[in-house]
């Protein structure tokens, strides 16, 4: 197999900061450098560790991305610049998805229109807003959820 998901191992610490790294600075282009320093010292040392974290590694065991989720609401997901476009990111939050349920919750910048777009694409709707992010930074946020639901049948009121 060529990709496959994992969990967390300390020993890719270093590599899951570095992927972090490389996707901001490609994707956040709204953070000053002090931001990005801000957020590169909380994910180094303590956000990777609150989380529970699931990889994608290629055939040679390296990862290329990782979601990182604290019960049924993803905190991070995050994928190596030179992996973007190939469906990472999609199997990393169906992973989630079969191990958690598919009521998922994920908070995502407003100003990062690309993983806004990602993740509507994937069929989460916005549920609320608010305008700094869990730091109290002025970065507003945008709520979303994956409510997948089967379709059954529908149901008709008679009367009123």
């Amino acid at each position: 197999m060529l990709n496959e998901i994992v969990p967390y191992q300390e020993k890719d610490h270093d590599r899951l900061v570095d992927i972090w790294y490389k996707a901001v600075r490609l994707t956040h282009t709204f953070l000053s450098e002090e931001d990005i320093q801000f957020y590169h010292h909380i994910v180094r040392t303590e956000a990777l560790q609150g989380v529970e974290i699931w990889m994608e590694t290629n055939q040679s065991n390296v990862p290329t991305g990782f979601i990182g989720l604290d019960g049924t609401k993803i905190e991070m997901l995050f994928v190596d610049p030179n992996y973007h476009g190939q469906g990472v990111g999609t199997r990393l939050i169906k992973h989630a998805e079969q191990i958690k349920g598919s009521c998922l919750l994920v908070d995502v910048n407003e100003q990062n229109k690309g993983a806004t777009a990602f993740y509507k694409r994937y069929g989460f709707v916005q549920t609320g807003r608010s305008e700094l992010d869990g730091t109290g930074r002025p970065f507003p946020l945008l709520h979303l959820e994956l409510k997948k639901t089967s379709k059954v049948g529908l149901k008709y009121t008679i009367g009123g």
